[in-house]
């Protein structure tokens, strides 16, 4: 009954409300960089699909011909059980999905951080900022590598991929 009135309403000229999705509203918030629009285009797609790992920002910059994708995720909070097999599986598909939404980027960062904690009253913007989080995994990945490439660089030691090892052993616990 509502979609055939919402049909005639349609049909008879008169506006209808647009309700974003919460995937649209997240990677509109969570977009950055010089190529925001493409950004929020990744976003969109990444947003779609539930991560254990939250992913808290996209990021697109473009200079001349190259075109970089970055996505971070929060390396604390998991939205479920997480194993590091279960973290590189994220980061494979995290990647996987940025390439096919951003077929013109060249490499995708993907990067872990962890919260730092701060005094009261220390500085935290500008020229004196003291840093407030720390990466603890981080990745790049150029256009047409295999997802089993990627899981053997993520893997093998000297492979191209850092991992915080204290992090390692708190986040996954006896899972690594």
């Amino acid at each position: 009954m509502l979609l055939a009135a919402a049909l005639a309403a349609n049909a008879s000229g008169a506006a209808l409300a647009y309700a974003p999705t919460v995937a649209q509203l997240d990677a509109e918030a969570r977009a950055v960089g010089n190529r925001r629009e493409l950004a929020e285009h990744i976003g969109a797609v990444v947003f779609a699909r539930h991560w254990p790992a939250e992913v808290t920002q996209i990021s697109a910059n473009a200079l001349e011909d190259h075109l970089i994708v970055g996505i971070r995720v929060l390396g604390i909070k998991f939205h479920e059980t997480m194993t590091r097999p279960a973290f590189v599986e994220e980061v494979v598909s995290l990647v996987q999905d940025a390439f096919a939404a951003a077929p013109e980027a060249e490499e995708v960062d993907l990067w872990a951080s962890v919260p730092i904690s701060v005094a009261k009253g220390v500085i935290v913007s500008g020229d004196l900022a003291k840093p407030t989080s720390r990466t603890v995994f981080s990745l790049s990945v150029r256009r047409g590598e295999s997802p089993a490439s990627i899981r053997t660089r993520i893997d093998n030691a000297g492979g191209g991929a850092f991992w915080d090892s204290a992090w390692m052993r708190t986040a996954f616990g006896e899972h690594v």
